[in-house]
């Protein structure tokens, strides 16, 4: 097959660390522009050494330019702060180029709520109506047709995967919803600061922005969607010194008595055909390490018949399957490649 060239818009954070180590090994997505004012003249291998002997290794390193990439790639990934996202997206759409934004831009529906969550006006209001949300297992029909798509954020893919199924089969009360969710040191981004030294998170573990994340609002659009009635849940996340990994605990209230095997036999007829989604056996519980590196979801399931809860684990891994690897398999559907194109990663053990 003839190879599809793509250019990856801020290579320098982990998102596009990620990014670039998946599309040196795609079969037919080529990286073909790889952008960043600060390290403009370097081909992409003196940055990322891992990429020595790659073909990805010797693309050298340009300043964003909208011309440039429309004349030289048919798809663009944005890995850039949220903010800035927005007005690339703009002048890459308007020179005829399809875009994965992997910023939070395009993710909410609402320019309103994007403005009270993210403390700034959104200056592309018009495109929101366009992007679609990039859940392969939710709108994988949207994405085949899509020129923008809203790569989503990392904890709301552990959250959204690990309810999807309790919701649709009307399993659990819309009120009363937790998630509390633990990442690794990456989700928060590679900029220096203080509080991510490792000193600071090495032999530690600690809660953060709880009740203020800016992925709660998008976990609640999504779910809404699902239910088909407005959610309001509690989200929660915790650092992990880990580098890697995203493990979220979910409770939430049965409708009605119902036995986790029932439930069991829900969820795998529900992901039956969603191979990235790994229903455990019961009385199995997901772990972080099970997923580095991949694009699985692991989800195990526990009902506690003292409260009558619906206890759901997911893990993912918050750089491959919630962001970077999900990017790409966007990418696949929007190029009319098999979602799983260059993505058949088995996890990285030990």
């Amino acid at each position: 097959m003839q190879s599809i060239p793509v250019g990856l818009v801020g290579v320098t954070g982990y998102t596009g660390m990620e990014l670039a180590r998946i599309l040196a090994v795609h079969p037919v997505l080529k990286l073909t522009r790889a952008t960043s004012r600060a390290e403009a003249g370097k081909p992409l291998k003196a940055i990322y050494p891992f990429l020595e002997g790659f073909p990805a290794g010797d693309v050298g390193i340009s300043a964003p330019d909208a011309a440039d990439l429309a004349a030289s790639c048919k798809l663009v990934f944005l890995a850039v702060p949220h903010g800035a996202a927005m007005d690339y997206a703009a002048e890459l759409l308007a020179a005829g180029l399809k875009v994965v934004d992997l910023s939070a831009d395009f993710r909410l529906h609402d320019a309103g709520v994007y403005a009270d969550w993210y403390n700034q006006d959104h200056r592309h209001p018009h495109l929101l109506p366009e992007a679609v949300y990039g859940l392969p297992e939710l709108n994988s029909d949207r994405l085949k047709t899509a020129k923008l798509t809203a790569n989503p954020g990392c904890y709301p893919t552990s959250v959204i995967l690990g309810l999807a199924p309790a919701l649709k089969n009307g399993l659990i009360e819309l009120t009363d919803i937790v998630a509390d969710s633990k990442s690794g040191a990456s989700g928060a981004g590679r900029k220096a600061a203080t509080a991510m030294l490792f000193c600071e998170v090495h032999d530690s573990f600690r809660a953060y922005n709880l009740g203020k994340h800016r992925h709660t609002p998008e976990i609640e659009q999504e779910l809404s969607k699902l239910a088909g009635a407005a959610i309001t849940l509690s989200f929660n996340p915790h650092l992990l010194p880990i580098d890697r990994g995203i493990l979220s605990t979910i409770y939430t209230k049965l409708t009605r008595v119902l036995a986790v095997e029932d439930i069991h036999a829900l969820y795998a007829a529900h992901y039956a055909d969603k191979p990235w989604v790994r229903v455990l056996p019961v009385g199995k519980l997901p772990e972080t390490r099970y997923v580095r590196g991949t694009m699985f979801c692991d989800i195990g399931l526990v009902v506690d018949p003292r409260t009558n809860r619906l206890i759901v684990v997911s893990a993912i891994d918050n750089l491959c399957r919630g962001a970077s690897g999900q990017a790409v398999a966007c990418a696949n559907l929007m190029s009319g490649l098999p979602v799983d194109a260059g993505l058949f990663l088995a996890p990285m053990m030990p």
